[in-house]
């Protein structure tokens, strides 16, 4: 089960498990790039909802239920990026509880029901980001979901070893929507997925593809260096 899997990284994870021939079920909360995904992947499961909602979410994991019987691998992908200025903008924090709830809230309750269901789940994934270590400047809120979102998973998979595996995936800036404005180098969605997938047989902790791999070491090594650099992006 693969969250927001209609575009970007989820979409790549989803055919990146489909190639291998896997039963795939995908969220998205728009119905037209659900649509689209149907028609390309007849034989996936995609279902409409919003993963902020409690009863979509239910509704979601019974027709997974229905369909394929359990669940093997959840990967909580679904997020969103907001960029805010508390230095410029008197009203930067508009729209805060709901970045909060796509990106930090609704994961974690998300996961919780899928346990209650499903306790012995093989693997569960969290997309989190490089900005989980180092917030960026340009979006400081979206840096502290994912710090948040980081140190839940760092805490569920002591919980949960050695039954269930819990990777926490940190994409480097990839090319999605969200970073079509930004120049520089972007890595193919389709690359992480592999990266991903790769770290889940090998039940690594962290999945850090690209650039991201040298982001903990330096981070030890030249903190203040790297923070200045990171946080300017």
């Amino acid at each position: 089960m693969i969250t927001g899997a209609t575009a970007g990284i989820g979409l790549s994870l989803a055919e990146a498990y489909l190639n291998r021939g896997a039963s795939v079920a995908v969220c998205g909360r728009a119905s037209e790039p659900l649509e689209r995904f149907r028609r390309r992947h007849p034989d996936a499961l995609a279902v409409q909802a919003d993963v902020t909602d409690a009863p979509a979410r239910v509704a979601m994991l019974d027709a997974i239920a229905e369909r394929f019987g359990r669940l093997d691998v959840l990967i909580n992908n679904a997020g969103t990026f907001n960029e805010r200025n508390f230095a410029a903008d008197p009203d930067a924090a508009r729209g805060l509880e709901q970045e909060i709830a796509i990106n930090l809230t609704a994961p974690i309750q998300l996961t919780s029901e899928v346990l209650n269901r499903w306790p012995d789940i093989a693997a569960i994934v969290f997309v989190t980001s490089g900005f989980a270590l180092v917030s960026p400047t340009r979006a400081p809120t979206y840096g502290a979901v994912k710090a948040g979102l980081h140190g839940f998973a760092e805490g569920l998979r002591r919980q949960l070893a050695p039954k269930t595996h819990v990777l926490e995936l940190l994409p480097p800036t990839t090319d999605t929507r969200m970073n079509a404005d930004l120049n520089g180098k972007k890595m193919a969605p389709e690359a992480v997925a592999e990266a991903t997938l790769k770290a889940l047989a090998r039940r690594r902790p962290l999945a850090l593809p690209g650039s991201t791999k040298l982001l903990p070491p330096l981070l030890r090594i030249t903190p203040n260096t790297i923070t200045r650099a990171v946080a300017k992006m």
